[in-house]
């Protein structure tokens, strides 16, 4: 994997929300699912993992950072990933999932910073919704989820939405960041027909065309779009979207 410049991030995507990537001399992880394909049972239902990652905890070399919207949902952090966590010297989340997870891990609320690599490179929490209502009604049955941005003198400002569906924490994110260089988005679709009758928990694929318009951004790696049976879009949807937009060149499609 290259390192970063200005113009140039190297993401490389592992399969659902995980993604890695080097940035202004770190390396970065995004959500862990690294468990081979099978069910979770959770209340009102089962989730069932379909594929394995691309890739495995000792094929990525040493991991700064990991960036996790949340802990609560084994499509976001399953038992491998869980594990994995005890070698990362530092895990960002939300309040909830650092005292829920202990050790390394670090809660950040939103718009929250922390200075990494003796300031050279800027984490930012950013909001996130995990569903189609707002944070009032979504947070007590989906939970809490946050997202990230990436800042540092001569490196490329970089999002990484988390399992959001809100255009409105984009467009509030954007009024900060924008325009964004990259863009990682989890998309996909997510559906469960007993939550929010059956309305999507993550950015469908035209959803994820306005944030990338509303963000300005120059770059779109769509992440959390493979690998899971309640996704109810995949990478071809997205595909199919920014081309019938006319943005078929911002994405990054793996």
């Amino acid at each position: 994997m290259s390192g970063t410049s200005a113009d140039h991030l190297a993401v490389r995507v592992l399969g659902g929300p995980t993604a890695l990537f080097d940035y202004g001399g770190l390396r970065f992880l995004t959500d862990p699912t690294f468990d081979e394909p099978g069910d979770y049972p959770l209340p009102g239902g089962v989730l069932t993992k379909t594929a394995p990652p691309a890739a495995g905890p000792a094929d990525l070399g040493r991991v700064n950072v990991v960036l996790l919207s949340h802990d609560e949902h084994p499509d976001n952090l399953d038992h491998a990933g869980r594990a994995f966590l005890a070698d990362v010297p530092l895990t960002l989340t939300t309040p909830g999932g650092a005292r829920r997870l202990g050790g390394r891990a670090r809660g950040l609320a939103d718009w929250e910073s922390v200075a990494l690599d003796g300031g050279a490179v800027a984490v930012t929490a950013v909001p996130a919704i995990h569903g189609p209502l707002t944070r009032e009604e979504v947070e007590p049955v989906s939970g809490r989820v946050v997202g990230f941005v990436l800042t540092g003198d001569g490196l490329p400002t970089t999002y990484v939405s988390g399992d959001n569906a809100s255009l409105e924490a984009v467009e509030r994110i954007a009024e900060r960041f924008g325009p964004v260089h990259t863009a990682v988005l989890f998309t996909g679709a997510p559906r469960i027909p007993v939550l929010f009758d059956g309305e999507p928990l993550v950015l469908d694929s035209a959803g994820a065309v306005e944030a990338a318009r509303l963000l300005g951004a120059r770059r779109v790696v769509p992440v959390h779009c493979d690998s899971w049976s309640h996704f109810t879009e995949d990478r071809d949807d997205v595909v199919a979207a920014f081309t019938a937009a006319g943005l078929r060149d911002l994405l990054d499609v793996p």
